[in-house]
């Protein structure tokens, strides 16, 4: 194990820092945004919303993210009518095919989680809006939304962590983020002990500051002693 290619990878790797930060935060919020309508469909009365989301979820649980990502980047391309359709200037780009095929993926597991929760809400609180008059509008989003979100905090943050280390995935599709750019060096030094322990050491800072961020938002906005259990990644 050699000093010197710690001191030289040191700043290679961070060449692939914003990449990291920009798929990460990206593929979690877009993530975020998805699996809310695909929680609320879960719990629907109506199998026409339930199934296809059923469905969905099982799908994307059940397969390797990484299949995913081969599938919307490389297999996308094979269909004419994407290539002729507007979406082919994003489907043709790793990056974005990358953000995608994270957030859809993360979505499917958050979905799971979201739609846990919702079905703890005591209905005696929807009998006590509907008493007081309020509408159904503001019955979800002043009412439903806000606790459902702050039990859920604790897993939105393991979800940022998953959705992190999913990032080191993009590399497969020709994403030069830290794993893509320490794959690169290693190539060159063959030297990937030393390389790829930069890389992690990378990793478990940016985890660290996600947790820690986290961490304060729990304990202003979140409710203590409640914790709905995060499905396992795929990835």
């Amino acid at each position: 194990m050699s000093p010197d290619i710690f001191i030289k990878a040191t700043p290679i790797v961070l060449q692939g820092l914003q990449l990291t930060l920009i798929i990460t935060i990206c593929s979690f919020v877009l993530g975020q945004i998805l699996a809310l309508p695909l929680g609320l469909a879960r719990q629907a009365n109506s199998p026409l919303l339930r199934w296809p989301a059923a469905t969905y979820t099982f799908l994307i649980r059940g397969s390797p993210l990484l299949v995913q990502l081969f599938i919307i980047y490389y297999g996308l391309g094979q269909i004419p009518a994407v290539r002729n359709s507007i979406l082919w200037p994003i489907l043709r780009e790793p990056l974005y095919c990358g953000i995608i095929a994270i957030a859809l993926n993360s979505a499917a597991y958050m979905a799971e989680v979201v739609a846990g929760a919702l079905k703890r809400v005591p209905k005696g609180q929807t009998e006590a809006c509907i008493s007081l008059g309020i509408s159904r509008r503001h019955r979800f989003t002043d009412v439903l939304l806000p606790q459902v979100y702050r039990e859920l905090l604790p897993n939105i943050g393991n979800e940022i962590i998953l959705v992190l280390k999913s990032s080191s995935l993009a590399s497969a599709i020709t994403i030069m983020e830290i794993t893509g750019v320490a794959r690169a060096f290693t190539a060159r030094t063959f030297a990937p002990f030393e390389v790829f322990i930069t890389a992690g050491i990378l990793y478990l800072a940016i985890g660290f500051a996600f947790t820690f961020l986290f961490r304060l938002l729990e304990r202003r906005y979140g409710i203590t002693g409640t914790r709905t259990p995060a499905p396992e990644a795929s990835a």
